[in-house]
């Protein structure tokens, strides 16, 4: 976003809060370095990743609320040391209604946030726990995927016991490689294959 310098500067630090369900949206943050993690936690305790916010964007559950009125539905962590600049209420509705460039990028991050979440609610309507596991491998970029199986199961919104479970049985079929704190994927092409087997 190039609208950054109409902002204050922050800089938030590795494992902070930025905000929790119940929050009032205050501010409208533009990341512009490092990484916020948006998540859901249900009743039961468990958690899902909805989102993640990198630099250059923001988050639609923060411009939902200083749209609406309501208050945050979910919770935002940094993943590592997060620079954002931050625009107090009065001045984000102050350039999206006179500045015709700023409502554009908005609402495009918002639509395209939509479309990642949109995604999410796809991945959790596939009950069965393994298909969901192969598509989200099958998806990384890279051939290692460096987080632990609690960390997985957090993306996912499952229990670790699932995932240790799911990665067992990809590893027998060669699919993957399992070492400490990280997952080889051997076989991205088979793992998608899998995870579109129910509706193929």
């Amino acid at each position: 976003m190039s609208f950054a310098g109409h902002g204050d500067d922050i800089l938030v630090p590795d494992g902070a809060c930025l905000f929790r369900p119940g929050d009032p949206s205050r501010v409208f943050l533009i990341v512009t370095s490092g990484t916020v993690r948006v998540e859901q936690t249900n009743a039961a305790g468990r958690t899902i990743v909805l989102y993640r916010v990198a630099a250059g964007s923001s988050c639609v559950l923060t411009t939902s609320g200083l749209l609406s009125g309501r208050p945050y539905s979910g919770y935002g962590y940094a993943e590592g040391p997060v620079q954002a600049s931050s625009l107090p209420a009065e001045r984000f509705r102050t350039l999206l209604s006179e500045n015709a460039a700023f409502r554009d990028i908005v609402f495009k991050s918002v639509a395209d946030r939509v479309g990642e979440l949109t995604e999410v609610i796809d991945s959790l309507l596939l009950h069965r726990t393994d298909l969901r596991l192969a598509r989200w491998l099958g998806r990384q970029p890279g051939d290692i995927v460096e987080l632990t199986h609690p960390a997985i199961a957090q993306e996912l919104g499952t229990a670790r016991e699932v995932v240790s479970r799911g990665l067992k049985t990809f590893e027998r079929k060669g699919w993957v490689r399992k070492g400490r704190g990280h997952i080889a994927i051997l076989d991205a092409a088979a793992l998608r294959r899998h995870s579109q087997s129910l509706t193929s």
